[in-house]
């Protein structure tokens, strides 16, 4: 089975087991139900390492250079918008979205973040909560380049590998293809004196 149906698949669970949350809260409850903004950002780890990329370059036949800079520039970073949705006072869904970013050489595609937070108070003055969010979507994936090899032909290539001594065809494994931290648990335990 290919990942991408398996995370589509996981995708529409989850949504049915919130949606279902959500038809099952009381009449009460569902008057209740506010949404906060959580965090607002732009950048991420593969925004990073997208910018990391274009660091270097290599000089031509005829001796000018040519730097990955402008190949891995984004006018637009990617930018991460999370929510709460509040369903009771100890329960809410954890959800968001990340624009996604494109360079000449290279994309973040956009992604969505679903989940949910809970807490307990074991007791009266200390809170246990879980966390748990799942991220689908926001891979990054490196662009190949077309370079003319004069005599020789013109290939498919990794761009920053262009004019290094392998073959063509071999620089292409090296292209980066890079998926975000898809699953984040997080346990919290507060005491107050």
């Amino acid at each position: 089975m290919r990942e991408g149906s398996s995370n589509r698949r996981n995708f529409g669970m989850t949504a049915l087991l919130l949606f279902s949350a959500l038809l099952g809260a009381s009449p009460a409850i569902a008057q209740d139900i506010t949404t906060s903004l959580v965090d607002i950002h732009q950048g991420s780890p593969l925004s990073d390492r997208a910018r990391s990329l274009g660091h270097g370059g290599y000089e031509l036949q005829n001796g000018s250079w040519v730097s990955f800079n402008r190949w891995y520039h984004a006018n637009w970073v990617d930018m991460h918008v999370d929510l709460l949705t509040q369903i009771t006072e100890d329960t809410g869904i954890l959800w968001g979205f990340g624009t996604g970013e494109k360079g000449e050489k290279y994309r973040i595609e956009p992604s969505l973040k679903l989940g949910f937070i809970t807490q307990m108070h074991p007791n009266s003055n200390s809170t246990l909560s879980l966390s748990l969010t799942s991220t689908f979507g926001g891979s990054l994936q490196e662009k190949p380049c077309q370079a003319d090899y004069g005599d020789f032909g013109t290939y498919s290539v990794n761009c920053r590998l262009a004019a290094s001594q392998m073959a063509p065809e071999e620089t292409l494994k090296y292209l980066v293809n890079a998926k975000p931290e898809s699953l984040h648990v997080w346990l919290n335990y507060r005491v107050s004196f």
